[in-house]
Parts: structure tokens; C-alpha cells; sequence
């Protein structure tokens, strides 16, 4: 399992962790099924050795004591429970392990397409903001151009009422005021605009 994590592709990564988190359920299954029973064997022993300790019991010549009889019975049977509990628990540890490199190994793959995603937005955010001052800077003009219409059209008026006003005077003199009017709403638009976007994304990090 551990060499397939390392020449897996991302797409298989899924599947592998599935694998991982079964095989992992099926190792605690196991060691929660025989743990009470090793348990309870390591007690039974240490009973039998506890009562033989009782018993006090003395070598007789060429016979074999009752503690030599147990031991070559009951030692093997517990060494073998003993090393199949460790059997188990090095197991669950060495998955343990690597779901926890492949869960990082996610975690790693994650964060780089959370990067290049943060860096296209920021690439997108940028060429919004330029198409939006091309935009504005083609408002002004617009706006400022049908401006200085209606300032030539009034013009023109209040000479044909006995005014004295030169309508191109009066276009030229509006047109700079009526662009630095439009350019400085503008802006404050866009700052408000730009207040707002902020206060929105302050609540929703929340």
C-alpha cells in the first residue's frame, strides 16, 4: 500500500485513502476482538506462576518439577499471544502512519490548487480592475462630451435671447470642469463601491 501511495496520481489518491481506512477499521477489529482474550491469558498465566510460587516445591531426582512442566506448556502459548498483540499494534501504527502521509500528501496537493486558484483570481481581479478604468476613463469623456453639448446648446440660447455669450467660449470653459466633476464622482463611487466589498468580505471571514 505504501509503495502504491508513492507512484499514485492524484486521481487514485481517493480510492487509496478508502483502502486505507478499511484495512485500518479491520486492523481494530481484530486487536479489540483479542486483546480482552490476551489480556485475560497474561493474567491466567501470572495466576499459575503465583500458585506454583505457593507450592514450594522441592526437586526430586531425575523428575521434572511441576514449574518445568507448566513453563514448557503455557510459556510458548504466551509468548505467542504476546507477540501477536505487538503483531497487531505495530500494524495499526504503520497505517496509521501512512494515512497520515497520504492525508498530507492531499493536504500538499490541495494547498498548490488553492494557491493557483488564489493567483488566477488575483490575475482576473487585476484585469477587472484595468477594463474597469479604461471604462470609467471612457465615462468621463462620454459624459464630459454630451456635457458640454447641453453647455453648448444653453449657450447658444442665452446669446439668441440678447445674451452676451460666445457659445465656444462657454463649451471650452465647461469642458474641463464638467470632467473634473464626472472623474471625482466617479472615484468616489468606486470608493464606496470598494468600502462595501470589503465590509462584506470582513463578515463573511466571520
Amino acid at each position: 500500500m505504501a509503495e502504491r501511495i508513492r507512484t499514485a496520481n492524484p486521481d487514485d489518491e481517493p480510492e487509496l485513502l478508502r483502502q486505507l481506512t478499511q484495512l485500518a477499521a479491520r486492523v481494530e477489529g481484530l486487536y479489540a476482538r483479542t486483546h480482552a482474550r490476551f489480556s485475560a491469558s497474561a493474567a491466567y498465566f501470572e495466576l499459575v506462576q503465583r500458585r506454583i510460587d505457593e507450592l514450594r516445591e522441592e526437586r526430586v531426582h531425575n523428575l521434572q518439577t511441576l514449574r518445568e512442566f507448566m513453563d514448557r506448556r503455557l510459556l510458548p502459548a504466551m509468548q505467542t499471544c504476546a507477540w501477536a498483540g505487538r503483531r497487531l499494534q505495530a500494524l495499526s501504527e504503520r497505517i496509521s502512519r501512512v494515512s497520515n502521509l497520504l492525508r498530507t500528501r492531499v493536504e500538499i496537493e490541495q494547498q498548490q490548487s488553492s494557491r493557483e486558484l488564489l493567483d488566477a483570481m488575483n490575475r482576473r481581479q487585476k484585469a477587472q480592475l484595468l477594463l474597469q478604468s479604461a471604462v470609467e476613463g471612457f465615462s468621463v469623456a462620454a459624459v464630459t462630451y454630451y456635457g458640454a453639448g447641453l453647455v453648448g446648446y444653453a449657450a447658444k440660447g442665452a446669446k439668441s435671447a440678447g445674451w452676451n455669450v460666445s457659445p465656444d467660449v462657454a463649451v471650452a470653459v465647461a469642458i474641463p470642469l464638467i470632467a473634473i466633476a464626472v472623474w471625482l464622482g466617479v472615484r468616489r463611487l468606486h470608493k464606496e463601491a470598494q468600502a462595501a466589498a470589503d465590509t462584506n468580505h470582513t463578515e463573511t471571514s466571520r
